[in-house]
């Protein structure tokens, strides 16, 4: 008879559940593994899904719709991302992995290393914000600004003259960029290949995510009577999903 664990929702010490550094690690492996594969130099996200997929970073959903933070990940880097400078500072605080980084071109030559990771030339959690989808005026430049930080990156690796892949993109930037000289190509494939095959932590969380979604039902199943209000039945599902 085969025996099927059934871990908690916590991360804890004392068993092997979720490993969110093999997570992480194995996700931009993919990434990169697929913008290898690519006639790409280099990948832009602005989509939020797409950020944390490449750099495990993540604040609130209330700024998922405003194309304000972006991140990079080009052939011969590990993920730069830029965000809020209060998210920046966070960032720097609390997602370490941001400044340590696999690939040679990316180390800082004169720093000791153990293993694949050495530490970064410069750190991945960098400050800075696009135009929140046209609410900075157009004088305000925030666009070009955007352009001259990625053109930047771009030129320290060589990667210059090579195409950008973009998600999700402003027009005010997607402009700016080709006004650096930038090739702009769709990017989104890229990560909808890198995205596509789950890891073994992947299929963890979307199991765990499955039987909680089944929790909820059987909450609302029994809640449910004649004159029982919709928001009333939403606020069930929620506090069971957040218990």
């Amino acid at each position: 008879m085969k025996s099927t664990g059934s871990t908690g929702t916590n991360a804890v010490d004392w068993e092997e559940r979720v490993d969110f550094e093999r997570l992480r690690d194995a996700r931009l492996a993919r990434l990169h593994q697929k913008l290898e594969e690519s006639s790409l130099g280099a990948v832009l996200a602005f989509d939020f899904s797409n950020i944390r997929y490449a750099s495990g970073t993540h604040i609130g959903t209330w700024a998922m719709d405003k194309l304000i933070r972006f991140c990079l990940v080009t052939r011969k880097t590990d993920p730069i991302v830029w965000d809020f400078g209060s998210a920046a500072k966070h960032h720097a605080l609390y997602n370490p992995w941001l400044d340590v980084t696999t690939q040679e071109a990316d180390a800082d030559p004169s720093k000791p290393h153990a293993g694949a990771k050495k530490t970064r030339l410069e750190s991945g959690a960098r400050a800075g914000i696009s135009t929140l989808r046209g609410a900075f005026p157009p004088d305000a430049d925030l666009a070009g600004d955007v352009a001259r930080k990625i053109k930047r990156e771009l030129e320290r690796f060589g990667l210059q003259n090579e195409p950008l892949g973009v998600d999700v993109i402003e027009l005010p930037v997607l402009f700016a960029l080709q006004k650096e000289g930038i090739e702009v190509v769709d990017g989104q494939q890229v990560f909808m290949e890198a995205r596509r095959i789950k890891t073994s932590d992947e299929i963890r969380l979307l199991t765990q995510a499955a039987s909680m979604v089944d929790g909820a039902y059987e909450e609302l199943y029994r809640f449910l009577r004649p004159g029982v209000r919709e928001n009333e039945a939403v606020g069930l599902v929620a506090k069971t999903l957040y218990d």
